[in-house]
């Protein structure tokens, strides 16, 4: 399910529309980080860079910095969450043509809405935080709000995970490139120095994690493995309260969706998610 909903959610990172609606605000829209931390942290309300670093884990706490200290001098949350609304609502009309408008769609938003009030807030502030703010009214929009709750509560405890694994915010990431989720130049775009990777990737060689030449061992693998699974188990609620049946056909209603908005070229080819390569 996660990786049907995630394209769903990740679009509005990509989009030209949503880099319109955040240069309307004032934001700089050459490249998407000016608008990505705001249009993901503004249910935060106006949080600080340390809060948003802890938030978001795995970039360097510089980045973060950079990217938040002026984002709400720009434009407040208020308006980002509109903005970003506005922006989903064009990119899912311009990807779904008049399948906005489907009953197929209405469905899938009404199940993916079941799972995502089930989802327990419990220690999870990204998705607390979404799960707080008002449902919108049109079908995909709603369809989009709980992606995006379910995405930040499955990434809520995927941190929950990497921390009992012992992996810190860097280590996260050269454990992960370790086992082929991506190359390691797609991760230099979480910020971190060439110094910090290779503290980071010294460490993990000293637990008995990585290889010389920073493949993982078999060690290492296992742990990231585990991290995975103590996620998924983590994730598990909400689909577990929509049963079975449920799922399986919210399932079925999202693939032609799913296509479309792969199809449409705004996604990367390679991201930092590993999806499909664990």
């Amino acid at each position: 399910m996660w990786h049907l909903l995630e394209p769903l959610h990740a679009v509005l990172y990509y989009a030209p529309e949503a880099f319109e609606e955040a240069s309307a605000l004032g934001y700089d829209s050459r490249e998407r980080w000016p608008s990505y931390f705001p249009y993901r942290a503004a249910p935060l309300g106006e949080a600080g860079p340390e809060r948003v670093a802890s938030a978001f884990y795995s970039f360097s706490p510089r980045m973060v910095a950079e990217h938040v200290e002026p984002a709400w001098r720009v434009a407040s949350p208020e308006a980002v969450l509109e903005a970003r609304m506005r922006a989903v609502d064009r990119v899912y009309r311009g990807i779904f043509g008049d399948r906005v408008d489907s009953p197929e769609l209405a469905e899938a938003a009404a199940l993916a809405r079941r799972a995502a009030e089930a989802a327990d807030p419990a220690g999870r502030p990204l998705a607390a935080a979404n799960a707080a703010l008002d449902w919108p009214q049109a079908p995909h929009l709603q369809l989009w709000h709980a992606a995006t709750v379910l995405r930040e509560h499955r990434g809520d405890g995927h941190l929950a995970a990497l921390l009992m694994a012992g992996l810190d915010p860097v280590e996260s990431l050269v454990s992960f490139a370790a086992i082929g989720a991506a190359s390691v130049e797609r991760f230099e775009s979480r910020g971190w120095s060439s110094r910090e990777w290779a503290a980071g990737r010294d460490r993990l060689a000293a637990r008995g994690l990585l290889d010389a030449d920073g493949t993982a061992t078999a060690a290492g693998r296992d742990l990231r493995h585990r991290v995975e699974r103590d996620t998924d188990r983590l994730a598990a609620g909400p689909w577990q309260s929509l049963g079975s049946d449920g799922v399986e056909r919210l399932a079925g209603l999202l693939g032609d969706f799913w296509v479309a908005i792969l199809a449409s070229g705004l996604l990367p080819s390679e991201t930092t998610l590993g999806i499909g390569k664990v």
